[in-house]
């Protein structure tokens, strides 16, 4: 437990405030497909799956499947009881709606993002529809995600109208990805680099 007060953040490192969510009834905002786009459900390979979570989520540095092995991120996608789906842009995945069944009674919304060529078009608001609906057609009684204060600023609030209320939050201490692990140190601006 942490005690009040400042914490310092060691050199090299982010400090992150993870919010976890949860919902026990689907509350469809009854969103419309934006025209253009086809909703899919996609059983990717570890490549197929990288390029998107990484177009999807590089601005905002997710890097948790990142650092998986591709044996680990493998046996995650042949998972039966994880779901993967889409939005389709000229033939191009440009959305990320990751389900995971594998908690008796539960479902994480493990993953759910657009790419920028979606971001502001109302996507946002079908994909979680949808997200809602293929949850609850499960005999689960919560739904779930979390958030952290390196995810696009606008989740939280998203979340929230989403019918999610908060539930918990956390600290996470992590290496920075773009001093760690390849990313590109304009990524994210508003979460400063330490240099160690």
């Amino acid at each position: 437990m942490l005690s009040d007060g400042y914490h310092a953040v060691p050199p090299g490192k982010v400090a992150v405030v993870i919010t976890q969510l949860e919902m026990r009834a689907p509350q469809l905002r009854g969103a419309t497909l934006p025209d253009g786009l086809t909703f899919v459900e996609i059983t990717p390979d570890v490549a197929t799956y990288r390029d998107l979570f990484r177009r999807v989520g590089e601005d905002w540095l997710w890097y948790g499947r990142t650092l998986l092995s591709d044996a680990d991120l493998a046996q995650i996608l042949d998972d039966p009881d994880t779901r993967h789906f889409t939005l389709m842009h000229e033939g191009q995945s440009e959305a990320l709606l990751e389900l995971d069944f594998r908690e008796d009674g539960a479902c994480e919304l493990t993953y759910f993002g657009l790419t920028s060529k979606l971001i502001g078009k109302g996507a946002g608001a079908y994909l979680m529809d949808r997200a809602m609906q293929c949850a609850f057609d499960k005999p689960i009684k919560r739904f779930h995600v979390h958030t952290c204060t390196i995810d696009s600023q606008q989740a939280l609030a998203f979340y929230q109208r989403s019918g999610f209320r908060p539930v918990l939050q956390k600290i996470e201490i992590a290496d920075d990805p773009r001093l760690h692990h390849g990313y590109d140190r304009r990524l994210a601006p508003h979460v400063p680099i330490i240099d160690p």
